[in-house]
């Protein structure tokens, strides 16, 4: 394992290994959960890294800055994660990547930011997310428990503190500075659904007793994607919850694994 920094901030850095032989090698872009929140760090991919490493895929294993850190939330989360992206390009000057075979795997927040990132090429171009008008392309994303719409998770954070009369609680609101009324066009540029369609093969996997992110959110994104022409395939995993789909050991990794290589070899 070999670490680099993309950027100046303690936080903009990433992991790059390598599996055995010459390469060139597929490149999976590996993304973190956590709610954008600064607790969470990219350590809890590294057995998802290790393992798609060990399987033929280079990774690159990505820090970003979070909520609660300076620079982190609207626009510096989003943003790192495409300066961590476009940073393969500077990468495979010096290592065996098939820049061809890049796709992206995140979970939960991570899913989200997986999405996003297969989407920056529709942001619109006097947006802050916007950096470059020749974002790194991605082959395809891998979405695991992914918050691919904002607004509505945000509406269900919203309902559950109000239902619970709990304090506010809203992961989605501290990373958009604020609700989709308030800040319409950060949803917009943000929210991976309402950059639909983006041109590129996804693949959803979400556990059917997920209480983190509901799999209505999934399942919602995969008809709105499809409606838009793109090629989005949910896959259900009944007994699943949120945090099995980044065990290395569970039987819903073996799943994931297997669409993440049909999905390199398309």
């Amino acid at each position: 394992m070999k670490k680099f920094f993309y950027g100046e901030n303690e936080n903009q850095f990433g992991e790059l290994r390598l599996p055995e032989g010459d390469g060139p090698f597929p490149v999976a872009i590996v993304i973190h959960g956590g709610f954008w929140r600064k607790p969470f760090t990219l350590e809890i991919m590294r057995e998802v890294a290790e393992d798609l490493t060990a399987s033929g895929f280079a990774t690159w294993n990505i820090e970003y800055r979070r909520t609660g850190q300076e620079g982190g939330g609207y626009p510096g989360t989003l943003t790192d994660a495409a300066e961590a992206t476009d940073y393969i390009r500077k990468l495979a000057e010096s290592y065996p990547l098939n820049l061809n075979k890049v796709v992206t795997i995140g979970h939960s927040a991570g899913g989200h930011l997986a999405t996003w990132i297969a989407a920056r090429h529709l942001i619109d171009k006097d947006s802050e997310l916007f950096i470059t008008d020749n974002p790194l392309p991605i082959h395809g994303v891998v979405s695991l428990a992914g918050v691919n719409d904002l607004e509505m998770m945000h509406g269900v954070h919203e309902y559950r503190d109000q239902a619970l009369s709990l304090e506010p609680n809203n992961p989605t609101a501290e990373l958009l500075g604020g609700s989709p009324e308030e800040y319409p066009e950060r949803y917009k540029n943000a929210s991976p659904v309402e950059l639909l369609p983006l041109g590129v093969q996804q693949i959803l996997v979400h556990g059917a007793l997920d209480i983190n992110v509901p799999i209505g959110i999934s399942d919602y994104y995969q008809r709105e994607a499809e409606g838009e022409g793109d090629f989005v395939k949910l896959i259900e995993l009944p007994s699943a919850e949120h945090f099995v789909l980044t065990d290395t050991t569970s039987f819903a990794w073996e799943t994931i694994k297997e669409e993440l290589s049909l999905l390199v070899e398309y």
